[in-house]
Formats: structure tokens, sequence, C-alpha cells
């Protein structure tokens, strides 16, 4: 499940994505996981009334139940990539699902509300946090090039599920009581895992196992007839198998790579959604208690979020396909600032909406601006960082994240009971969003693209930079090549085999780059920038 190391002496030259077949299929497991785990946590409020009736609660705190599966949702994301590096994305998947219907299934069996925290709150949110993060990891490894696209439809999940869980919570409600309702709850959780079965990793062995077949085929070729064949290919796999068993104590895989704080793009990008998300979800979660207070009636103020949730479902799939365009894909990055921009622009202007109409007319501009933010958000991690570290990126994000989503929203209720004014949080709320776009867009102009002008452009790949998975393949090159010059010691019948070896890997060399299937090496040679995922390198550095 986890990724294999590449044997010694070849590449490891990632598998192109393919840009659909199964990845379809993959993609529809992210929409649903993703519409999981943000629409979950807003539609068990449905059932605090009841639970506020059998344990003799306060509202506060049965909101914790929501606080905390979004505090896992986010919190957890370091430990979900060190499992996600280690074992892969499948298996996490397999037992995140298991952890969030378990959750549920125990919480309809609850007595007080402190063991609710623990079922509904942690068991559910670790399950849930364990299976967001590998579906994106997956996602970006099955698309590139309609990669945008793919984030949008599946953001998308996020307002289809949230629009259909809490009328069903209801209708469970009524029906079957809150135990009744957490107990189908729990079963609905267990689409999780059919989820995760489905993410299948792309095939790396089946490769390498074709490229062994076809040295020894070639080798046959080029060696002597007779006994040295035999002999030649047997010395060959030894040295093969001998330089692997020495190979591997020195080979260690990351279990959280912290290297990409060295990427400037990374760091400017980890800020400005910790000031984001201050002020992001104030709007959404203060609406309705604003336009009851402005006299609107209670039925009515409840269709405000749905007005927000139907646009977010046509905005993110559209801005997915706008991010993809030839000519937007390389600046995707001041796209999302724009989209945050609109956003905080919308807050701000919104905040002395006094009449029904306004708050409608408020609703259809954020529920377009939510939606850019969201089918993007993750778009731009990925075209940062690469596919290689996105696991490790995203889990640090969400972590970073985790500490703004506990200090924005708490905040804004604390000061609307003291202020008793709506208006000053709209337009404190719209003036962080504002200030994350201005400096995401500014520190990218300014620390990225001026310190890019200054080197020297290739031929073929004239914004080619550091931290992209070539760089990683060059440093597994210059490995492979230091073993073997290390290995190198005379045997006999070491002529014929070095010679059909070094004629071998020529061959493959030339044939492969003659297909454009790969990046080949010959003896000394640094891994071309040319040659190997140009599109995922030029887009990184583009931003």
């Amino acid at each position: 499940m986890g990724r294999p190391d590449p044997e010694e002496g070849q590449l490891p030259a990632p598998v192109k994505p393919p840009d659909g077949g199964w990845g379809w299929i993959v993609l529809f497991g992210c929409f649903v996981i993703t519409g999981f785990s943000y629409a979950f946590p807003k539609a068990v409020s449905v059932y605090f009334k009841e639970l506020m009736k059998d344990f003799h609660v306060g509202y506060s705190d049965t909101a914790w139940i929501s606080s905390i599966m979004l505090a896992m949702l986010y919190g957890t994301g370091p430990v979900c990539s060190i499992m996600v590096n280690q074992f892969g994305c499948r298996p996490v998947m397999l037992i995140g699902g298991l952890l969030a219907s378990a959750g549920m299934i125990l919480a309809s069996f609850t007595t007080n509300i402190i063991e609710l925290y623990l079922t509904a709150g942690v068991l559910t949110g670790l399950g849930m946090a364990l299976n967001f993060q590998p579906s994106l990891i997956m996602l970006g490894t099955y698309f590139d090039k309609r990669r945008p696209l793919a984030n949008g439809l599946a953001a998308a999940g996020s307002p289809v599920f949230l629009s259909s869980l809490s009328p069903l919570g209801q209708v469970l409600l009524e029906k079957f009581g809150w135990r009744g309702g957490f107990l189908i709850m729990g079963g609905l959780l267990l689409n999780c895992c059919t989820c995760g079965a489905v993410m299948r990793p792309l095939d790396m062995g089946m490769k390498r196992k074709m490229g062994k077949a076809q040295d020894k085929y070639e080798a046959k070729e080029m060696l002597p007839i007779g006994g040295k064949t035999e002999e030649g290919i047997s010395t060959t796999d030894g040295t093969k198998k001998g330089k692997k068993a020495k190979k591997k104590p020195k080979k260690g895989k990351k279990l959280l790579d912290f290297s990409i704080f060295s990427n400037r793009g990374f760091i400017i990008y980890t800020i400005s959604k910790f000031i984001l998300v201050l002020g992001l979800f104030v709007p959404p979660i203060l609406l309705v208690n604003y336009a009851k207070d402005t006299g609107v009636p209670d039925t009515e103020a409840a269709f405000l979020l749905s007005i927000i949730g139907f646009i977010d479902i046509f905005a993110r799939p559209a801005c997915g396909m706008v991010a993809g365009l030839k000519w937007v894909r390389p600046h995707v990055a001041y796209l999302f600032s724009f989209s945050m921009l609109f956003n905080g622009l919308t807050d701000i202007c919104s905040a002395r909406a006094s009449n029904y109409t306004g708050l409608v007319i408020f609703c259809v501009f954020f529920g377009i601006s939510y939606g850019m933010v969201g089918a993007l958000q993750f778009e731009v991690l990925m075209a940062i960082v690469g596919s290689q570290k996105f696991s490790s990126a995203i889990g640090l994000v969400l972590l970073i994240e985790a500490f703004a989503v506990l200090i924005g929203p708490p905040s804004a209720g604390r000061l609307v009971d003291a202020l008793k004014n709506y208006e000053v949080i709209f337009y404190l709320a719209g003036s962080e969003v504002v200030l994350s776009a201005l400096f995401l867009a500014v520190a990218s102009y300014c620390c990225l693209n001026r310190g890019k002008k200054k080197e020297p452009p290739s031929e073929n790949n004239p914004s080619a930079g550091g931290g992209s998975d070539t760089e990683e393949a060059e440093s597994d090159v210059q490995e492979a090549e230091e073993h073997s010059s290390d290995n190198h010691q005379p045997a006999h019948s070491t002529d014929n085999t070095v010679v059909a070896a070094n004629e071998e890997a020529n061959h493959v060399a030339e044939e492969q780059s003659g297909e454009g299937g790969g990046c080949p090496t010959g003896d000394g040679e640094v891994l071309a920038r040319d040659g190997c995922n140009t599109d995922q390198m030029v887009e990184r550095d583009s931003f």
C-alpha cells in the first residue's frame, strides 16, 4: 500500500497521472469524503435541542460536539500525514471509516454529554480526518492537467451533502429519535470505507518488473551465447541484490517532511490561510441570528443558508474549470487571492444590510466567492509543494488552521455578546479576509516572481526552479551512481558483464528518450529538467 522504493540504479520516476479512467472513481470517492467531512459537523446540530432536553445541558454544551469534530479534522493533520507516509492512503482511509462509524454508533448508547464528546466528537472527528486528507492526496495523484477541475468537483461535495444531510437528520429525529438517528448516521458513515477501498494506488511495481525483464532480455542478446550468458545475468542480479541490501539501512522514509518550511511559497500560503480562516467562517455562522435581529421571520432567515449552499454547488466546479485554463493555471495563486478579496469585500459591503432583499443579495455574492475559495485552496497548495510533499504539507497547514478555527468564530461570538452589534463583526471579518488576499498577492509577487527573474532561464522550461519532483529524482540517481562506484570490484567475467550493462543502459536510455516516456540518465549524466513532469514544474514555479 505504501510507496515502493525504487531498485538500485533505476530512476524513481513517478507514474504519469492518467487524468481520467479510474481517476473518475477516485474523484467520486473524494466528493463523498469531502461532503461528510465538512457537512457532518454542521448536520448534527439538528439533534442539539433533543440532547439539551435529555442531558439537561445548555446550547453551548451541545455545540462543543461540532467544535470537537472540526478541531479533530484540522488538528490531527500531522498525525494523518505520518500514517499516510507510513502505510499509504487506502488502509488509513479504511481505518478512518470504521472509526467514524463506530463513534456515531457508540454515541447512540451514551448516557451523558461527556461520553458524547468522546464518541461523536473525538472518535468520529478522528475518523473523518483520516479519510479527508488521504482522499485529497489520491486526487492529486490521479489528476494533473485536469486537477483544478477535479478539485472543484470534489469540493462541491460539501454544499451538496450539507443540503441533504440536514433534512435527512430532521426526518430521522422525528421518526427514530436522536439515538436512532445517530445509529443510522453511523451506518451512513460506513460508506467512507467504500470510498477508501476504491483509492487504488498507481502501480509503480509493474514498471519495475517490466524494466527488469527487459534488462535480462537485452543482456541475453548482448552477452556471448553459452554458459557465460547465465553467469553474466546471475552476476548482474547478485550485484543488484548486494547493492539493494547495502542501500536499505541508509534509506529511510520521512514520516513528516519539515523541509517544506524552506519553501517560501508554502510559508506565504500558510500565513495567508491562517488570516483567512480567522474571518471566513464568521458570516455564515452569524447570518441567521443577524437576520432574525433585523426582523426577518425564522423560516426566511434559515432559507438564507440554503441560498449560499445552492450557489456554492455550482460555483466550485465552475471555478475549477476556469482555474484549469492554460492562461489561468500558471497564475492560479492570484486567482485564489482575487477570490478571497471578493469574499472580504462582500462581507464589508453587506455589513449594513437592513432588509431581507439586501441579505439575499449578500448570500448570492457570498456563495460565489465562498465557492471560489473552497475550490482553489487545495489546488494552490498542490501547485506550490507538488505531489511528493503534499501529504506532509496539508497536514501541517490543517494544524495551523485549527488554531485559527478555535480563535475566529468564538471571538466573534463574544464580541456580539459584548457589543450587541453585528455590523462591527462583519466589518472585522471582511477586513481579515481582505488582508489575507492582499498579503498573498503582494508577497507572491515580491518574494517569488522577482526572485525568479534573477535566475537564468533554461531552454525548454524558463520557470524551472527548486523543490520539484525532478530534483528528488536527481538525488536518487546520484546516490545510485555513488553506490555503483563503491561496489565496482573486478571478478570473473566482469569485463563482459560491465560492457553489456553499459551498452544496455545506453540502449534503454536512447529508447526511452526517443519515446518521451521517462527521464533516463547515462553514465555521469544529471537528470534533465525538460524531461520529467514539466507541467507540474511550470505550474509550481509560476506561482
